[in-house]
């Protein structure tokens, strides 16, 4: 019998073969090698490729194993398809083997025997499980975008048996571990998802089992939770606000606030992931299915009888925690704090801020102001642990002492005068000088100057001090002022400012008078003021009233005029009878002079024939007292007649 396969592998043709062993042996050997094959097809069962068969061994040289599946050709197997833990292959052994191909170039059958494991594990599976089935298998490595999960009959922690399936990152567990590469050689417990027969592709999910499982244990759980139950749970997330606790299917929030009586800053302070905690349950919403839990409420609150502990009026120490704008918390003990206004850290200091006088973790001391135990709130006084300096402020300073201080600060209305350390007192600018008039203090002070000045009034309740400067000497409205300047005389004074309604006169220093227009022009509508006078003139003008109760001087630039002095506005008018005359002050307090008594119509018929000019102001020219110094009247003068 001719080995075809023999002839083949040496690549000899059948020409060639039929040349060197003729024509006709060639053509017996035809006949007998066509027999042979029908008699091995016949007894020899039929083969498909990627079929799984049995086989024996033959023979185990070097690198390959030489396996007989029964088919006319044997086939090869590689030694390296047996892993390292696996028994190796013997001699007479039966094996399972894939077919992959019948005859390849050189007449051999193709064999796989790891090809053959996988295709037994991945039926083995398939015929098990179905989608949204469960299933264990073991993590084998980490591979991009997830795990590789070895799931089977028997696993293995290498892959090398069972069916090696996907398990994405993000289906590894409910909240995405920081590293997935932790679960490698871990066996896990997953939910199938999708299983691709023709791709023999299986993707599983951790997570989907973790919801599923806490989904049904939430629910047992909702059904036994209440309300002020203590509870045993895991710490899992913590944020800036609180901590999430696993109560064993569901989570609830451990919110900040509900931790500890005291003070806290961050969450971290007082748990940490992992840790197992007893909370009690504050609140249930089963419809949301949020659960709020504290782990202060397990203990006694020290708000509890505060006012016993802290009365109003009471002195305690206690420590500063934290610093505002507003104020500063002090600690009197653990989840007791009270808050100390900027207000009331002082009698004397003016603060911008707290940490002018207090700063964290400072022991100081405090008087219990007020207690709301309904908010919780402790309202405290540092300055109240010294004394008030405004105590008794008005036996210190009696109304008409002389007292000594320092201008702190200067307004556009007044001095603030330091008398002592946190008492202050008000200077007016009405009350600065008797006759200068004053637009703002800082005309008379300077900032740091020391004065000498009079309490002339005391505030104690509202701890107002107002101060005077003029009440240091006489007010020379009183007497000088009339009896240097008697209605009728004549004076010399300087041009101080122009007006649409006059001129103000400086008589002496921070003294002034007005020069109305109608006794500056004559009564001559086409002149101006300043036709007449400009600032700094030196000019001659009579004194017409002096109104004490004013403070006011009309002047009139009418020097020869025979008039008669009428007795100060303070003192009481002139007779009903008597005319009246404009003279320099725009205001409603009477006139400025009073005329001798009426005369014969025969003496008043030669002033008739030559009257004087008239003066014609009206109110509407001249400001108000309040507005500017003494205006003119708003009477207009009658005439005046002529002496004969």
């Amino acid at each position: 019998m001719v080995d075809r396969n023999l002839i083949r592998e040496f690549q000899v043709d059948d020409e060639e073969l039929n040349a060197a062993l003729g024509g006709e042996l060639g053509d017996w050997i035809n006949e007998e090698s066509e027999q042979m094959d029908r008699v091995y097809d016949e007894t020899s069962s039929p083969f498909d490729v990627n079929e799984i068969v049995q086989g024996k061994v033959l023979s185990v040289e070097g690198d390959e194993v030489l396996v007989d599946i029964g088919y006319k050709s044997e086939g090869m197997v590689p030694l390296y398809e047996w892993a390292d833990d696996e028994e190796q292959p013997k001699v007479g052994e039966t094996i399972e083997v894939l077919l992959e191909e019948i005859e390849d170039d050189f007449g051999l059958v193709l064999l796989s025997k790891r090809k053959a494991d996988r295709q037994k594990d991945w039926n083995w599976v398939v015929g098990r499980y179905d989608e949204g089935n469960t299933i264990i298998g073991m993590v084998v490595r980490k591979i991009k975008g997830g795990l590789l999960v070895n799931i089977g009959e028997s696993l293995s922690s290498t892959g090398a048996r069972g069916v090696n399936v996907f398990l994405p990152a993000s289906q590894v567990d409910i909240r995405r571990p920081s590293d997935i590469g932790d679960f490698v050689g871990n066996e896990i417990e997953c939910m199938i998802l999708k299983i691709d027969d023709a791709r023999k592709n299986i993707v599983v999910s951790r997570r989907r089992l973790i919801e599923e499982q806490r989904a049904e244990m939430k629910r047992k759980l909702l059904e036994e939770l209440e309300e002020n139950q203590i509870r045993t749970g895991v710490v899992k997330n913590i944020a800036d606000f609180g901590a999430f606790v696993d109560l064993g299917g569901i989570d609830g929030l451990l919110h900040i606030t509900d931790m500890s009586w005291g003070r806290i800053n961050h969450p971290s302070e007082m748990v940490k992931i992992d840790d197992e905690i007893e909370v009690m349950i504050l609140n249930i919403d089963r419809e949301k299915e949020k659960i709020a839990l504290g782990l202060k409420q397990k203990f006694p609150s020290p708000w509890e009888n505060v006012d016993t502990k802290y009365p109003v009026g009471d002195r305690v120490t206690g420590e500063v925690v934290n610093v505002m704008t507003y104020g500063a918390f002090v600690k009197l003990e653990d989840g007791i704090e009270g808050l100390v206004h900027i207000s009331e850290m002082s009698w004397t200091r003016r603060l911008n801020h707290p940490n002018e006088m207090v700063s964290i973790g400072q022991e100081v001391e405090v008087v219990v102001l007020g207690i709301n135990t309904d908010k919780q709130e402790i309202s405290l006084g540092m300055k109240q642990t010294q004394p008030n300096p405004w105590d008794n402020v008005t036996e210190k300073y009696p109304e008409g002492k002389s007292v000594n201080g320092v201008v702190r600060n200067l307004t556009n209305y007044g001095a603030f005068i330091e008398l002592e350390e946190g008492v202050d007192g008000l200077l007016h600018v009405s009350d600065m000088s008797w006759t200068r008039k004053i637009s703002h203090a800082s005309e008379m002070l300077k900032k740091g100057d020391e004065i000498q000045c009079v309490v002339v009034s005391v505030d104690e309740e509202r701890k107002r001090i107002a101060l005077g400067l003029k009440q240091m000497g006489d007010d020379p409205w009183e007497a000088r002022i009339p009896d240097q300047y008697q209605p009728g005389s004549i004076v010399k004074g300087n041009v101080t400012k122009i007006t649409n309604f006059g001129v103000f006169v400086e008589l002496e220093e921070e003294l002034e008078g007005l020069l109305h227009v109608s006794e500056l022009t004559g009564g001559d509508e086409e002149k101006s003021v300043e036709d007449v006078v400009n600032v700094g003139d030196e000019i001659e003008v009579k004194i017409l009233r002096v109104d004490t109760g004013d403070r006011k001087i009309g002047l009139s630039m009418k020097l020869d005029a025979e008039i008669e002095p009428e007795t100060a506005s303070g003192s009481g008018g002139g007779s009903d009878a008597s005319k009246e005359l404009k003279g320099g002050m725009g205001d409603s307090s009477g006139p400025l002079f009073s005329m001798a008594p009426a005369r014969t119509e025969e003496e008043a018929a030669p002033a008739e024939e030559a009257p004087v000019e008239e003066a014609t102001a009206s109110a509407e020219e001249a400001p108000s007292a309040e507005e500017e110094a003494p205006a003119a009247s708003n009477e207009e003068s009658e005439e005046k007649p002529e002496a004969e």
